[in-house]
C-alpha cells in the first residue's frame, strides 16, 4: 500500500497546525461561524443532529493494522467507543468534541491519515473495488491509479471550490464492485491485447434527489492521458456547472442538459489544450506508483482448499461462512475474507474499538497487516491462507464479526438516518433492526439468494436506496415518518435504478411489506433465479398487486 514521503507528511502535519489555530480562533469568538463552516468541512467535520461528526479519509478503502489501532484509540478516547464504516469506504465518528478535533487530526497524522476533502464542494475520497489487487476476476490492479488521482486531486487549486461535491470510482475487474455507473466519474481500467493499459470513462452518474446512470464519453483512453482527461472534465464542469441552485449543481444535471455528446465535445475541446501538458503521466510516474502496490511475499507452497473439507462438514455455520464471506484470491492457497458488521441489533456499519483492535490483530496474524473497508460497510481481510480460515472464523464469531450473511438480505446498507443526521426525514437504524429480526433465519436468507436491501433516511441517498434490489427511502408526511419502497435497483454491471412500487408505508408496516415482496419472488422465480433477474423478467405489477391487495 502507499506510504507517505516527506512531502506528504509535511503537508498533513502543517494542515493540522493550521486547523488547530482556526479552531482556537473560532472557540474564542474571533472567527465567524460562516467562515469556520468551510474550514471545518474541508477537514471532515460536520455538525449533525446531536453532536459534531468527523469523517476520516481511508483512501480507496485501504488501511494497515497500525492505522486501524489508531482509529480504535480515537473511538475510545474521543468518542463513545465505536466508529462507523461508510459507503464511501471511510470511517466516521459521531461524538467528538469540537475542541478535541485538532488532537484527533494530530493522532491521525502520526499514522499517515487525515480527514482532508471528506466533505465540501471538492473531489472526495477516490473509491474502488474492496478486492482490488487480489481478486481472481481482475485484469488490472486499479490501486496505483486511485493513488495517482488522489494525489492529483488533493488541494488542487483549480478544483478546490467546485459547484458541488465530486466523486470518482475506479474498477479493474470483470465484476463491478465499485459502482462506477453511479459516480460523477466512473473509470474502468483494462489491459488491451497488446498489453497496453487503457480506461473507459463514464460521467454524470449519481444518486440523491436526481438519480442517474453515468454515460460513456470515451473508450480506450491511454493511461498516460488519465489525469489530463480528468482535468478536462473537471474544467468543463467547473465552468458550466450551476452554482445558483445546489440541487442542480451536480455534473449529472450538466451532462443531461448538454447531452452526453455535447458534454464530450466540450471536454475534447478543453483536452486539446491539455494533452501533453505537465499532468501527462510518464513511464517513470507509473513505475513509481506501481512500486507501492507490489504483491506480498505469498507462500510458495500453499495449501489446497481441500484442507477445509472436514471442517466444513463438521461445522455447518463455518461451511455457510466460507460460502458467503470467502471470495477467490488470485494467489493459489489464499482467500479474501469479508467480516460482516451486520449483526442483528447493531446498526449496520458500526464497529467498536475492541472490534477494531481485534481486526488489526487478525490482519497481522492472518495476513500482511492490511485491511479493507467495503461499500457495503464491512471489513475485508485480503490475504488469508486456506488453513487459517477456520481459526479466523472462530475468532470473528466470538467478536460478533463472523455472521455468514455477506450478500444476503441482512447484509444491508443503511445510513445513520434520523438518529444522527440533521438532514434525515426518518430513522433508518430502527427499521434496519426490525427487518433483521423478522428475517433472522439463515435458512430463509440462503433460500432467497443474493439480495441487496438498502435504506436511506432522506433523498440524499447515503444508503444508496436507488440501487438496492429492494430500496427503502424515509420520507416526511406532515411530520410523520413514512417509507417509500422501490424494486429493481442494481449498482454493479448493468446498473439500474429502482422503481417505486407505490404509496409509502409506516415504519411498523415495512417489514410485513418486505415479507410480501419476498413471497411474490419465491412464488414466481424460476429455479435458482436471483431476485433481480426475476424482477426484470416479471416486472412490477405482480409485486404491486400483492402488496396493495385488499385483505378483505
Amino acid at each position: 500500500m502507499y506510504r507517505y514521503d516527506s512531502f506528504d507528511q509535511k503537508f498533513v502535519d502543517e494542515r493540522v497546525v493550521h486547523y488547530r489555530a482556526q479552531t482556537e480562533r473560532y472557540l474564542a469568538g474571533e472567527l465567524p461561524e460562516d467562515e469556520f463552516l468551510q474550514l471545518r468541512l474541508r477537514n471532515g467535520l460536520y455538525i449533525q443532529r446531536l453532536a459534531p461528526m468527523l469523517r476520516v479519509a481511508v483512501p480507496y478503502g485501504i488501511l494497515d493494522s497500525r492505522q486501524l489501532r489508531t482509529l480504535a484509540h480515537i473511538a475510545r478516547h474521543y468518542d463513545r467507543g465505536y466508529g462507523h464504516l461508510s459507503t464511501r469506504q471511510n470511517v466516521q465518528f459521531n461524538w467528538p468534541e469540537l475542541a478535541e478535533v485538532p488532537d484527533i487530526l494530530q493522532d491521525l497524522a502520526e499514522v499517515q491519515m487525515h480527514a482532508i476533502q471528506t466533505s465540501g464542494s471538492c473531489i472526495r475520497n477516490i473509491t474502488t473495488d474492496q478486492f482490488a489487487g487480489v481478486s481472481e476476476d481482475e485484469s488490472v490492479d486499479p490501486r496505483p491509479y486511485c493513488e495517482l488521482i488522489r494525489q492529483w486531486s488533493t488541494s488542487h487549486p483549480e478544483f478546490d471550490w467546485l459547484p458541488r461535491k465530486f466523486k470518482i470510482a475506479v474498477t479493474g475487474a470483470s465484476v463491478d464492485r465499485a459502482a462506477v455507473d453511479v459516480h460523477d466519474i466512473g473509470l474502468v481500467v483494462f489491459r488491451t491485447d497488446s498489453d497496453e493499459i487503457q480506461f473507459d470513462v463514464k460521467v454524470g452518474g449519481g444518486l440523491g434527489r436526481t438519480p442517474v446512470i453515468g454515460q460513456m464519453i470515451r473508450r480506450g483512453l491511454p493511461v498516460r492521458h488519465l489525469l489530463t482527461y480528468l482535468e478536462a472534465i473537471l474544467r468543463v464542469y467547473n465552468r458550466y456547472g450551476r452554482r445558483d441552485n445546489k440541487y442542480k449543481a451536480r455534473i449529472k444535471i450538466l451532462v443531461r442538459a448538454m447531452t452526453a455528446d455535447g458534454f464530450r465535445d466540450k471536454v475534447d475541446a478543453e483536452w486539446a489544450h491539455l494533452e501533453g501538458s505537465p499532468s501527462t503521466l510518464t513511464d517513470e510516474d507509473l513505475a513509481r506508483m506501481q512500486a507501492h502496490f507490489q504483491p506480498y511475499p505469498y507462500d510458495s507452497q500453499p495449501a489446497s482448499i481441500d484442507t477445509l473439507g472436514s471442517q466444513r462438514l463438521e461445522e455447518c455455520a463455518f461451511d455457510a461462512w466460507v460460502r458467503h464471506n470467502v471470495a477467490p484470491h488470485k494467489q493459489p492457497g489464499y482467500a479474501i475474507v469479508t467480516l460482516s458488521t451486520k449483526l442483528t441489533g447493531v446498526p449496520p456499519g458500526d464497529v467498536s474499538d475492541v472490534q477494531m483492535d481485534l481486526v488489526a490483530d487478525w490482519a497481522d496474524r492472518y495476513g500482511f497487516g492490511e485491511i479493507r473497508i467495503s461499500h457495503e460497510q464491512n471489513f475485508v481481510l485480503p490475504d488469508v491462507r486456506f488453513e487459517q480460515l477456520f481459526e479466523l472464523w472462530q475468532q470473528a464469531t466470538s467478536a460478533q464479526l463472523g455472521a455468514n450473511n455477506v450478500g444476503l438480505l441482512s447484509d444491508m446498507i443503511c445510513c445513520p438516518g434520523g438518529d444522527y443526521c440533521s438532514l434525515a426525514n426518518a430513522k433508518s437504524i430502527p427499521l434496519a433492526e426490525a427487518i433483521q429480526r423478522k428475517f433472522d433465519s439463515y435458512d430463509y436468507q440462503h433460500d432467497l439468494g443474493p439480495l441487496d436491501l438498502n435504506i436511506s433516511g432522506c433523498m440524499n441517498a447515503c444508503g444508496h436506496h436507488h440501487v438496492g434490489h429492494i430500496g427503502i427511502l424515509g420520507v416526511d408526511k406532515k411530520g410523520a415518518e413514512f417509507y417509500q419502497v422501490s424494486l429493481g435497483g442494481h449498482a454493479g454491471n448493468g446498473a439500474s435504478l429502482g422503481q417505486i412500487i407505490g404509496p409509502s408505508f409506516s415504519r411498523k408496516d415495512v417489514p410485513d411489506t418486505i415479507e410480501t415482496i419476498l413471497q411474490v419472488y419465491l412464488d414466481l422465480r424460476h429455479e435458482d433465479e436471483p431476485f433481480l433477474l426475476c424482477f426484470r423478467r416479471v416486472g412490477m405489477d405482480p409485486f404491486k398487486e400483492r402488496v396493495y391487495a385488499n385483505p378483505d
